[in-house]
C-alpha cells in the first residue's frame, strides 16, 4: 500500500546525541542525521522488496511541505532527505490534515496508506502541539462542527518512530501521548529504539517496521508439473472469516494450484476481496567470493533473467492471447482468478483476483469444487462450434425478483387482488381453477403480512356473492362459492403451505 512519510523537522530535532565511537572518542549526531539515517535504511528495504509501491516525503514543523509526491523512485526520495532544512515548532495538528488532502487527492477515500511519523517526541506547547491536540480529542471537547484531523478518513495504519531515550519519553509523558494518538486513528503501532539512542538502534528499530510491514512475499505458482516462483504486489493480508460460533484466520499459502480455465466472458467482472500484481521471482544469485565477483555475477544473472523460460510468463501470454482466465486454488475452499490485466493498450500484467473463502463465491459459476473438465461431459457444454455456454449456472430454487410476487404498497394493489377473486367468482364453473389459485395466493400474502382480518372478510364477500347469484347461474357456482367462503375462514389457522383446493361434484361445467 502507499506510504507516506511525514519527518519532523522543528528545532527539536536538532538536539545531539552523544554516541561513544569504537576509538572512545565522543561524535555529536542530531536527532536529524539518525532520522535519515533510518529513512535511508527503509527507502533501501521497500525499494529492494516492494519496490512496486508508492512513497511519498512530506516535513512538518508550524506548517507542512510536500517535498517529494508520490513516486517509486527511490535514489531521488534519498536526495530529498539531505535537502530539507530546519524550521520553528512542532504543530501535529496541521501535519496529519497535511496527510488526509495529500492522500485523499492523490488516491481517494478506498485505498488502504500507511503513515509513518518521524518525531523525536516533543510534545510541544500551546494550541496545535501534540499535548494540545491529545488531550482536546481524549477528553471529547473536541467540537463537532470542525474538521478533526483522526481517524483518517481513508484505510491507514499510523507508525511512530520516536526518536528519544525511554528516559526522555517518561519525563515529558510522550509515549503515552503518542500511544492515545494511535488510538485515536484505531489502528497503527508506536516504535522506540531499544537500548542507547544511537545509528544501530534506530536501524533496528527501522528494519523491524519494514520487516512487518514491506516484507516480500513469494509463493509458488503450478499448474501440473509446470511450476513457478512468483512474488505478490502488494503482500496480501490475513483475513478474518466468521462463522456462527467461531472466527477463523486465513492466509495464502507457499502454493497457488491452477485447476482449470474460463473463458473471460463466463467470468465477467466477479467480486473480489484484493486484487495483486503477479511476478515472476528471477533465480537467486549464488555467493561470490569477493565484491568483484558478486557484482559481475549480479549483473549476468540479471541479464539472463530475461532469457530464463517462465511458466507465469506463458501463461500470461496465452491468456491474453485465448482472451481466458485461470481459477486458482488458495486454500481450503478459498479460491482467485488468474487474468491478464491491462492498463494501456501496449502494457499488460499478471493479475491475481481473491475471492471470499467459501465454494460459492461467484454465484452464476455454481460451486467450484462441481466445475471439471469440457471433454468429461457427453456433449460439448459449449457446442460443436462454441456458439453457446453452460453459465449463467441456474440455482435449483427460484429467486424472489423472478417470480410475481404480491405487491400491496398501495391500497389499489389490494383492491385489484380481490376484485380479480371477485370477477372469477362471477365465472364458475368454467374459471375454477384459476379462481382457486388466486384464492391461495392472497391467501398465503394474507397470512405473510398478519392480515387475517382481510381473509375473514374476503369470505364475508365470497359469502355475499353466492347470494347474489343470477338464476340462471351454474349450480357448481353456488357450491364452490360456499365451500371457499368456508374453506378461507378455516384456513386461517392451518400452515402457510396449506392449499385450498376444489370442491368435488357431479355438475360437469358445460351442463
Amino acid at each position: 500500500m502507499p506510504t507516506v512519510v511525514l519527518l519532523d523537522v522543528s528545532l527539536s530535532m536538532t538536539k545531539p546525541v552523544s554516541t561513544p565511537n569504537p576509538d572512545s572518542t565522543t561524535e555529536e549526531m542530531t536527532r536529524r542525521h539518525l532520522a535519515h539515517i533510518g529513512l535511508h535504511h527503509i527507502f533501501d528495504y521497500i525499494a529492494a522488496n516492494d519496490k512496486m509501491e508508492f512513497t511519498a516525503f512530506v516535513i512538518y514543523s508550524s506548517l507542512y511541505e510536500v517535498v517529494m509526491p508520490f513516486t517509486r523512485d527511490y535514489a531521488e526520495l534519498k536526495k530529498a532527505i539531505s535537502s530539507v532544512e530546519t524550521f520553528d515548532k512542532t504543530r501535529l495538528e496541521t501535519a496529519l490534515t497535511g496527510v488526509t488532502n495529500i492522500v485523499v487527492d492523490q488516491w481517494g477515500a478506498a485505498i488502504p496508506c500507511q503513515v509513518l511519523l518521524i518525531t523525536d517526541g516533543n510534545p510541544g506547547v500551546g494550541p496545535g502541539s501534540m499535548r494540545h491536540f491529545v488531550q482536546t480529542m481524549s477528553s471529547g471537547k473536541a467540537d463537532s462542527s470542525t474538521y478533526q484531523p483522526l481517524p483518517f478518513p481513508f484505510p491507514n495504519k499510523l507508525h511512530v518512530m520516536l526518536l528519544a531515550t525511554p528516559n526522555e519519553l517518561q519525563e515529558n509523558n510522550s509515549l503515552a501521548m503518542y500511544q492515545q494518538l494511535v488510538e485515536l486513528n484505531e489502528s497503527g503501532q508506536v516504535y522506540i529504539p531499544e537500548g542507547a539512542l544511537n545509528a544501530q538502534s534506530v536501524k533496528n528499530m527501522f528494519n523491524k517496521f519494514a520487516e512487518s510491514h514491506y516484507a516480500a512475499f513469494h509463493t509458488s505458482l503450478v499448474c501440473g508439473h509446470l511450476k513457478s516462483e512468483v512474488q505478490l504486489f502488494p503482500p496480501p493480508e490475513e483475513i478474518k472469516v466468521i462463522h456462527d460460533l467461531e472466527t477463523m484466520t486465513r492466509s495464502i499459502g507457499s502454493e497457488i494450484q491452477i485447476c482449470g480455465f474460463l473463458d473471460s466472458a463466463d467470468v465477467s467482472s466477479p467480486p473480489s476481496i484484493s486484487r495483486h500484481l503477479v511476478v515472476p521471482t528471477p533465480p537467486k544469485a549464488g555467493a561470490s567470493e569477493n565484491d568483484e565477483e558478486k557484482q559481475e555475477k549480479t549483473e549476468d544473472d540479471t541479464t539472463e533473467a530475461g532469457k530464463t523460460p517462465s511458466f507465469c510468463v506463458l501463461l500470461h501470454g496465452s491468456l491474453k492471447v485465448e482472451n481466458m482466465v485461470a481459477v486458482v486454488n488458495l486454500g481450503e475452499d478459498w479460491y482467485g482468478l488468474l487474468c491478464s490485466w491491462a492498463d494501456s493498450k501496449k502494457k499488460s500484467n499478471l493479475m491475481l483476483s481473491v475471492f471470499e473463502p467459501g465454494n460459492l463465491a461467484i454465484p452464476w459459476l455454481g460451486k467450484f469444487h462441481l466445475l471439471g473438465p469440457a471433454s468429461a461431459f457427453e456433449s460439448n457444454p459449449y457446442g460443436d462450434e462454441d456458439s453457446k455456454s453452460p453459465f449463467p449456472v441456474r440455482p435449483p430454487e427460484k429467486r424472489s425478483y423472478g417470480q410475481n410476487p404480491v405487491v400491496w404498497i398501495k391500497p389499489s394493489g389490494l383492491q385489484s387482488d380481490v376484485q380479480k377473486i371477485l370477477r372469477y367468482a362471477r365465472k364458475l364453473p368454467d374459471k375454477t381453477q384459476v379462481f382457486y389459485k388466486e384464492l391461495n395466493r392472497l391467501r398465503q400474502a394474507a397470512l405473510s403480512f398478519g392480515m387475517t382480518e382481510l381473509l375473514e372478510g374476503l369470505s364475508t364477500m365470497l359469502e355475499r356473492e353466492c347470494t347474489s347469484l343470477p338464476g340462471t347461474a351454474h349450480p357448481d357456482a353456488a357450491l364452490q362459492l360456499t365451500h371457499a367462503a368456508k374453506a378461507i375462514k378455516h384456513a386461517i389457522n392451518k400452515r402457510y403451505d396449506h392449499a385450498i383446493q376444489p370442491l368435488s361434484t357431479n355438475f360437469a361445467s358445460d351442463s
